[in-house]
Order: structure tokens, then C-alpha cells, then sequence
């Protein structure tokens, strides 16, 4: 279903009646790239917040080949986002204060050796603070990690959503932490994880006030299960 967003016209920013936004974690596209491209192209998304996005040399080229099957526009990858990237659809560019929070990489160098190295992307899309995460496994650097964003996010004003994978159950000490900047937009939603056998609702839309959550669902069907080990979240906002 298309969303009613308005255009960017002559580079100036309208804020819409209703944005449409997804979260999805990839897998680094190492399952069927092709069906992630047509779930997505399928939910048609103003904006698509990615977590685990292809990596290595040739990771930036695969996700704009990715962006561009799925009717989208690479915003912003790399540069220290590591982990996250977000994409958008034409209709709602330009984006705006585009920016990449590099979270600290906690531990001893031996423990480093085998965890990644994360980062946040922040950008406004259609008048909303959009930000993607994707947290640790660890759940000390979970907490760690959360406050650093947000202290990022105290010094953006304006209504806010965060597109992520947090790695734990709504009843985990982040989504606490959480709790009184921003507001779970599906308290009832459905689990998400493993894609084939979804038990775990650990990806999230969370949401500022000032934002009004007018549906919030996970896609399913055959494309989505040979898409990622992630089911996609889709949430209108407004």
C-alpha cells in the first residue's frame, strides 16, 4: 500500500500526513537477495532502516544494487555505520542532518576480536528524526550502547523513531532504559525472530511523543522466509 507522503520539491522538506517505515535486518543479504529486494519493494516504504547490511568490498555496491530492485535510495552506509544503513524512497529526499554515531567498542582485545564494531545512523526524512540500531549480543554492551544513543538523540529535537534489532525481549533492561524517551509502537506485536519459526520479538519500533503509531504489522509469506533470518517490521506513522 503506498503511503501519502509528499514529494521534496525544489529542496525543500514537506512533512507528510503519513510515513511509512520498515525495519529489516539483512543478514548482509546472504540469503535471497532478490526476495528481500521484491518484500520490500513490495511494502513500498518511505523509509527502510537496515540492519546487518552487506559488508566487505563489494558490500556498498550489493546494497545499492539492492536499493535500486527495491525502488529505494541509499542514503547512507559505511563510514563508520557498520552495522545499520538507511535507505529511502525518491519521493521523500532529500534527507537532512545525515550522521553516523560510532559506538564505542567495549571489552578486553581479545573479546574484540570476535564482536563487531557498531554504529548508529541518524537522518531527517519528511520532518522525522529517523535512527537505525542494531545492538549487541552482549548484553552489558547493550546497556552501554543505549545510553550512548541516547545522549545522541537528547541533542536532536523534533519528533523521533528508531528502526532496530535490540537483540532482546521487550521485557530486557534496554527496552527499560528506553521506556521513558520513547514508546514501543507494538506492546502486542508479534515475534520476529527466526524468520522460519518466529519466537523472539527482538526488532523494534520505538517511537517519541509527538509521533501517532497508526498501524504496526510483520510481514510474513514465502519471499520473506528465504529473504533474512529477520522477519520485516512495517509501522505507519504519523
Amino acid at each position: 500500500m503506498p503511503s501519502s507522503s509528499s514529494a521534496i520539491v525544489e529542496g525543500q522538506e514537506h512533512e507528510t500526513s503519513t510515513l511509512r517505515v520498515v525495519s529489516f535486518n539483512l543478514l548482509r543479504l546472504t540469503m535471497d537477495a532478490d526476495a528481500a529486494a521484491r518484500v520490500v519493494r513490495a511494502a513500498d516504504p518511505d523509509v527502510l532502516g537496515v540492519q546487518e547490511p552487506p559488508r566487505g568490498p563489494w558490500g556498498r555496491v550489493r546494497l545499492r544494487r539492492f536499493a535500486r530492485a527495491a525502488g529505494l535510495r541509499v542514503v547512507l552506509a559505511g563510514r563508520g555505520a557498520r552495522t545499520t544503513a538507511l535507505l529511502a524512497a525518491p519521493r521523500v529526499l532529500p534527507a537532512h542532518d545525515v550522521a553516523v554515531l560510532r559506538l564505542r567498542w567495549w571489552g578486553s582485545r581479545l573479546v574484540r576480536r570476535w564482536w563487531a564494531r557498531r554504529g548508529v545512523v541518524m537522518a531527517r526524512v519528511a520532518g522525522l528524526h529517523v535512527v537505525v540500531v542494531h545492538l549487541a549480543l552482549d548484553a552489558p554492551e547493550r546497556l552501554r550502547h543505549t545510553d550512548e544513543i541516547l545522549a545522541a538523540l537528547a541533542t536532536r529535537e523534533g519528533p523521533t523513531v528508531v528502526l532496530g534489532d535490540l537483540n532482546e525481549p521487550p521485557t530486557g533492561p534496554v527496552w527499560a532504559r528506553l521506556a521513558p524517551a520513547l514508546t514501543d509502537a507494538a506492546p502486542d506485536g508479534a515475534p520476529t525472530f527466526p524468520a522460519t519459526s518466529p519466537r523472539h520479538r527482538i526488532d523494534a519500533v520505538l517511537v517519541s511523543p509527538g509521533v501517532m503509531v497508526r498501524e504496526v504489522s510483520v510481514l510474513d509469506g514465502p519471499d520473506v522466509l528465504v529473504a533474512s533470518d529477520h522477519l520485516p517490521l512495517v509501522a505507519d506513522l504519523a
